[in-house]
């Protein structure tokens, strides 16, 4: 059983989604996420076109996802745009013309991004089943939606982690005007969609889409269904990791108690039934008592680590001060690893998003100027590791500074010490459950002969 994901989204931190990321449409080299040797195995489709490509078999003849979307709000919104600008003007507010470029790069109304996936890193569906369930979700909401909903292109990845589809779509309507323009919530409004909450104003956390993505994802599961792949429905919450390490320990404790327990019961009832006298039983039967009086000593085992744990968390001071010098080591390691990973990754785009725009300047800048720039951004980005190992070095040297580090163990303390406490005292009184059970069965087991 698996889980399938559906994400949609128009634009991020670096504004909108590009559609040149989908179909490859950029310099591979130094794409570190990217297994370019792969990367001839993606599958791309667009409403041009309409045929499914390889990128290996891609030609000069081939529309790129930007051409397409492009001449696709060229042909469709061009008399929009037109219209809404003489109307600007005729109003005096010629300030507020757009081109069709605006339209088409504004987060409200640029094509919407969904992202499909059937599954983890570790644990997925081949590419052929995820390509013909994407493709007969598109299909359906073509043939359901398509007044008013219209795909774009899509793009199937199989050179990052796990394969997934990109899928660009575009939402309209026919405005008063007669012309048709982008517009989600009136598009799903005349597609029939209501509120989840009626009762309420249409906001952020009660719209159309919501309906509309909830309705997707309906549709998305049934035809996974169809098509013999077992999806999991069910959320996921909260599990093992979030708990707090000392009560992980007494539960695990407690679960090899019960465990070895039940193996003590389950021999003992064995033993009884092989006790007929003969040679061969006798061997069994004194096989079967030596793993018994293994188990109890395991059992005893289990229960001294127990009380050597909850002698140590007696010392509630103590356990606090060391978990705290733990907690605080491990904390700021991992922040300042993965503040330093995130900034180069960050400062990597940026130096390549910038060198792709230095790359397309024909034109404004010289030969000789784009050539001593690229070089320049080249040195920088392969210096971005020896940057980061400085930054890394001289920031860990400041939070391992013997001032620092106690100010900082003293707070972590005085902040977790109500919780911590309030735990030791559940631990304490489970640790004194679990003995209560165990202890009993452990003397009924040694006063039975085999």
């Amino acid at each position: 059983m698996t889980r399938v994901s559906r994400h949609n989204g128009r634009s991020g931190s670096h504004g909108t989604y590009n559609s040149k990321h989908n179909d490859r449409e950029f310099d591979l080299q130094n794409a570190e996420d990217i297994k370019a040797e792969l990367t001839e195995n993606n599958l791309y489709w667009n409403c041009v076109d309409q045929q499914l490509i390889r990128h290996g078999e891609l030609t000069e003849q081939s529309h790129s996802f930007t051409e397409v979307e492009k001449g696709f709000y060229e042909l469709c919104y061009q008399d929009y745009v037109n219209g809404q600008n003489a109307r600007n003007i005729k109003a005096g507010h010629s300030e507020r013309c757009r081109s069709i470029d605006d339209l088409r790069c504004n987060p409200k109304t640029c094509p919407e991004e969904s992202i499909y996936q059937i599954g983890t890193m570790d644990n997925h569906v081949d590419y052929e089943a995820l390509v013909m369930v994407g493709v007969e979700f598109l299909q359906e909401i073509e043939s359901r939606y398509g007044s008013h909903i219209h795909t774009l292109n899509w793009a199937l990845h199989l050179d990052e982690g796990t394969p997934h589809i990109h899928e660009r779509h575009v939402f309209d309507v026919i405005n008063q005007y007669g012309e048709r323009q982008p517009k989600q919530e009136q598009a799903l409004k005349e597609l029939g969609f209501n509120l989840p909450d009626p009762s309420k104003k249409p906001g952020r956390y009660n719209n159309r889409k919501m309906s509309y993505d909830a309705e997707c994802r309906k549709l998305l599961i049934d035809i996974c269904k169809k098509h013999g792949i077992e999806i999991d429905e069910e959320p996921i919450y909260g599990g093992r990791s979030y708990m707090e390490k000392q009560e992980y320990i007494i539960d695990k404790l407690n679960a090899d108690i019960k465990e070895l327990l039940t193996q003590n019961d389950q021999l003992l009832s064995e033993n009884t039934m092989l006790a007929i006298g003969t040679a061969e039983c006798r061997a069994e039967n004194e096989k079967l008592t030596s793993e018994k009086e293994s188990l109890i000593k395991d059992n005893e085992g289990l229960l001294s680590r127990n009380d050597e744990l909850m002698n140590k968390i007696s010392d509630a001071e103590g356990l606090l001060k060391e978990v705290s010098e733990v907690a605080y080591d491990k904390a700021h390691n991992c922040l300042i690893n993965s503040l330093a990973d995130s900034i180069k990754k960050e400062t990597a785009k940026e130096i390549i998003k910038l060198k792709n725009e230095v790359q397309s300047s024909e034109g404004f800048l010289s030969s000789i100027t784009r050539k001593y720039a690229l070089e320049q951004l080249n040195k920088l980005l392969h210096g971005l590791g020896t940057i980061k190992d400085r930054v890394v070095k001289a920031v860990r040297k400041t939070f391992e500074s013997g001032t620092v580090k106690e100010k900082y163990i003293k707070q972590i303390a005085e902040d977790v010490k109500p919780s911590f406490m309030a735990q030791l005292q559940d631990a304490k009184k489970e640790s004194k459950d679990s003995r209560n059970i165990s202890e009993p069965s452990k003397q009924k087991t040694q006063g039975m002969s085999l």
